[in-house]
């Protein structure tokens, strides 16, 4: 946990969910491509062509970034690059495709066949320049040998309702790809690749970035088999047969096909935190920046923090207030299984799911607000990128005619925040550092 560098005044802000958005909003201008990715786009080739590819929520923004970037040094451009509907970005040489998330579709399969054929018969001279962010595991969709784009959606879909983290899941589907994996990087073997991510997955490993296109993986399909197992997650024959078989194994480290190549991380959750600690501390409050990396059940997430800022707010322990608990991470939502259940859930995303849960533990504590949201700003399927939490929340619902537990328990965290307008609409960010929650308190024991 961070330990803020200065202390600031006690004084409460006057405007508590004003200050939770610009504390958002400061962590979204924080991983933005125009600033973080210029300092880190490799020099152009002395003889060779420079391509840029890419896939993820930010791939376009970044690809227009860095297009501009050597377009003022005269150096010419081209590639292609997959992200998500209505994230693109205007180029003028880097094709941009979009394609869906979070379940793979048809356009994004086409986009992917036309980018391995792009990056197939590359030379030593040629330099390749791979934009990868958060969404590119299911905008790259490229089945394996056996597979069909029909089986890669019906793993999409069990995965996302299993309750595995993202680096499990990450994990199956880098198994299942002819592009994830490593499997990228090395059809562009001889060419020397410089990867640039923009990092949305807990502890930004670059082989859970959209599972790792152009990184080695350590991983077996039997680690894949094993997490299945762990989830009970049933996928279509062929998929399981393909996992077993040992067949759909990823690069290894050590891969000559991949030496001499380069990875760097040019946004992270944490730098998108420490950016919205600072707005705290201008506004006169405490910021603690809990973890970026935080990880397990949304509800149950929703009922720690609510604990824990209960006690801050009643006992000043363990924060004094007034102060802001910050995190990030990627929790999870588990859905049911059977039909009738499934027939009645609501309109929902792990970030209201959580912010839902904190408010029913919370019960209307006073002096205690938050807003959760993701980065990317979409909040599961929808184009709402979370909500904020009043002390009033619960009251104002239930004046609406709204029972919050039930809301909760039918994973309606949309459908609750929308209906007493407290949802955070931002359109696409063209950015994406994952989950980010902040909960103002400012009680004083």
């Amino acid at each position: 946990m961070h330990t803020p560098t200065t202390t600031p005044s006690p004084v409460p802000p006057t405007n508590p969910a004003a200050l939770l958005r610009a504390m958002f909003d400061a962590a979204v201008a924080a991983a933005q491509p125009a600033r973080c990715l210029p300092p880190h786009l490799p020099a152009a080739p002395a003889k060779g062509r420079l391509i840029v590819i890419g896939a993820g929520k930010a791939s376009a923004e970044m690809a227009q970034v860095a297009e501009a970037h050597y377009r003022r040094q005269g150096v010419a451009v081209e590639g292609l690059v997959i992200t998500r509907y209505g994230h693109g970005a205007p180029c003028e040489h880097v094709e941009i495709v979009e394609a869906s998330h979070p379940v793979p579709d048809n356009a994004g399969l086409v986009a992917a066949q036309r980018l391995r054929k792009r990056v197939t018969g590359l030379s030593a001279d040629d330099v390749v320049v791979a934009l990868i962010s958060g969404g590119g595991s299911a905008l790259l969709v490229a089945p394996d040998e056996g597979l069909t784009l029909d089986d890669k959606q019906a793993v999409h879909r069990a995965l996302l309702a299993s309750g595995a983290g993202i680096g499990e899941m990450n994990l199956v589907r880098r198994h299942l790809s002819a592009l994830k994996g490593g499997r990228l990087a090395a059809l562009c073997h001889p060419a020397t690749v410089h990867t640039l991510l923009i990092s949305d997955v807990p502890g930004d490993d670059p082989i859970d970035i959209a599972s790792g296109p152009t990184v080695a993986d350590p991983t077996t399909c039997a680690d894949a088999l094993a997490t299945l197992a762990r989830y009970r997650i049933a996928l279509p024959d062929a998929v399981m047969a393909r996992l077993r078989s040992g067949a759909a194994e990823s690069v290894k480290p050590g891969d000559v096909r991949l030496a001499g190549h380069t990875c760097t991380t040019v946004a992270a959750p944490r730098a998108s935190l420490e950016a919205a600690a600072e707005v705290a501390r201008a506004a006169g409050i405490t910021p603690w920046v809990l973890g970026d990396d935080l990880e397990g059940e949304a509800r149950a997430m929703g009922t720690t923090l609510a604990g824990l800022a209960r006690q801050t707010a009643r006992h000043g322990h363990p924060f004094a207030a007034p102060c802001v608990l910050l995190s990030g991470g990627e929790s999870t939502v588990t859905l049911p299984t059977d039909a009738a259940a499934a027939a009645n859930l609501g309109r929902g995303g792990r970030n209201v799911e959580f912010l839902l849960s904190l408010g029913v533990a919370l019960n209307s504590e006073p002096g205690v607000w938050a807003l959760a949201a993701d980065t990317d700003g979409i909040d599961g399927l929808e184009p709402i990128a979370g909500a904020v939490l009043h002390p009033d929340t619960l009251v104002r619902a239930w004046a609406a005619g709204l029972n919050p537990r039930t809301c909760l328990d039918r994973h309606d965290g949309h459908g609750f925040f929308q209906a007493i307008g407290d949802s955070v609409v931002t359109g696409p960010t063209l950015t994406n550092v994952n989950d980010f929650r902040a909960i103002l308190i400012t009680a004083r024991p």
